[in-house]
């Protein structure tokens, strides 16, 4: 059996202090934004790569804006404007979220084929699609009662 071991002799010793660096230690990161006017710069590069590379980015960013200029066209209240504004920056919001995934994807994965890069891809996709469907749904039960109004048709 063990003896236990004698305590009179042994006195608590403080660990050493944690040395924070005054500077991060940011040697392995890349680009970093020096200010905030280089942040809405890369901010601003990836909305522009965004619009020239994703067909499906274009495609909301103009039915967003069709979207909109009906509900000004037909006068509608600033909180239906809003929300309609809201939906569509959503949809945008994840197209963009997907555009990023689906690059970090294939950086990890290369010209491979795996099932979990599919997944994620088909997953964001798929975020993509609930939040479009949503943007719908919103932008018709708010556009249509009066359009139809307008076009006699109701």
């Amino acid at each position: 059996m063990p003896q236990p071991l004698p305590t009179e002799n042994f006195q608590a010793v403080p660990p050493p202090p944690i040395p924070f660096p005054t500077k991060p230690n940011r040697d392995l990161s890349w680009k970093v934004a020096s200010s905030l006017f280089v942040s809405f710069r890369y901010a601003w590069a990836g909305l522009t790569y965004a619009f020239f590379t994703q067909r499906n980015f274009r495609i909301h960013l103009l039915v967003g804006s069709v979207a909109i200029g009906l509900s000004l066209w037909l006068q509608l209240s600033r909180v239906e404007i809003a929300v309609i504004g809201l939906t569509s920056g959503l949809v945008l919001t994840m197209e963009l979220l997907n555009t990023a995934l689906e690059s970090v994807v294939d950086l990890t994965v290369k010209q491979t084929y795996h099932e979990l890069a599919k997944t994620a891809k088909d997953c964001a996709a798929g975020a993509v699609l609930i939040s479009a469907i949503a943007a719908l749904l919103v932008a018709g039960s708010l556009l249509l009662p009066p359009l139809l109004a307008v076009l006699g048709l109701a």
